[in-house]
C-alpha cells in the first residue's frame, strides 16, 4: 500500500511531495476578468467553511461564484449550496482524480475552464474563489490560476505547523490560522503559532480566526475586498 501523507489519499512509493518545481503557467493578465482568488490548506483546516464565510460577507457586495476542487466526490459544492451561500448556478465542482494540487498547479485546465463555464453564465462577475481540495503545505496554486491565494492551517494540526514552513505557509499571500477557540482544547500556543508564522513570512500578512466566534470572517473578508476592488496590483 503507499504511505499516506497527511492530506486522505496516498502516493506512490518515492513520490516526492515537496518537488513543485517553478511555476509551470504564466502569470494571466487580470484586466475585463473577475479576480481570481484560490484558497488552499490541508484536508480539515476549514477552507469550506471559510469559503461560505466569504460568500456570505461579500455576496451582497461583489458578484461572485465558487469553484471547488475535490478528487472524486463534489462534496464540498453540495455543501456550499447546502448551506445556501450563493445560489447553486454560482457554484462549479472539479473532480481532479488525482492529488487536488495538480489541478490548480500543474494542469489548470479543468479550473480555468469552470470559471470560464461561470463567467459566461454571470457576465458581471468580478471574484472567482477557487477552493483547492485538501492537500499538503506544498500546495500552492499556478499563478496562471490564481491572482492572489489564501492557505488555511488550523491549531488542531498543532503550534508547529508555521514553523514547518512549505510553499503554503510562506508564499501565500495571505496565511489564516483558523479555529483558534480550539487552542486550548488542543493543547496550542498561539503565541508561538503567530509568532513563528509572521517569522516565516518575513512580514506578509497573517490572520488569526475563529469561524465560530466570527462566522462572517471580517479579517479575511476586508483583506479580499480590498484586492477586488484593486485588482492584481494591490
Amino acid at each position: 500500500m503507499p504511505p499516506e501523507h497527511g492530506h486522505g489519499h496516498a502516493h506512490p512509493v518515492g513520490f516526492d511531495p515537496t518537488a513543485t518545481g517553478p511555476d509551470p503557467h504564466s502569470a494571466a493578465p487580470q484586466p475585463g476578468r473577475p479576480f481570481r482568488l484560490g484558497i488552499g490548506g490541508p484536508v480539515g483546516s476549514g477552507k469550506t467553511a471559510l469559503t461560505a464565510a466569504l460568500c456570505r460577507a461579500l455576496g451582497q457586495e461583489i458578484d461572485l461564484a465558487v469553484v471547488t476542487n475535490d478528487i472524486y466526490t463534489t462534496e464540498d459544492a453540495d455543501f456550499l449550496r447546502q448551506a445556501g451561500v450563493l445560489d447553486a448556478n454560482r457554484i462549479e465542482a472539479v473532480q481532479t482524480g488525482a492529488c487536488p494540487h495538480t489541478a490548480i498547479r500543474d494542469d489548470i485546465t479543468a479550473n480555468l475552464d469552470a470559471v470560464d463555464r461561470l463567467t459566461e453564465r454571470h457576465p458581471g462577475l468580478e471574484l472567482v474563489i477557487v477552493e483547492s481540495g485538501g492537500d499538503n503545505l506544498t500546495a500552492v496554486f499556478s499563478r496562471g490560476l490564481a491572482d492572489r491565494q489564501v492557505f488555511v492551517v488550523d491549531v488542531a494540526g498543532g503550534d508547529k505547523v508555521p514553523r514547518k514552513g512549505g510553499p503554503g505557509v510562506t508564499t501565500a499571500d495571505l496565511l489564516v490560522i483558523n479555529k483558534v477557540d480550539l487552542a486550548e482544547l488542543v493543547g496550542a500556543d498561539m503565541e508561538v503559532m503567530t509568532s513563528d508564522a509572521h517569522r516565516m513570512r518575513a512580514g506578509a500578512p497573517v490572520v488569526t480566526q475563529s469561524l465560530t466566534l466570527t462566522p462572517n470572517a471580517p479579517d479575511v473578508a476586508a483583506w479580499v475586498r480590498r484586492h477586488v476592488e484593486v485588482g492584481v496590483g494591490a
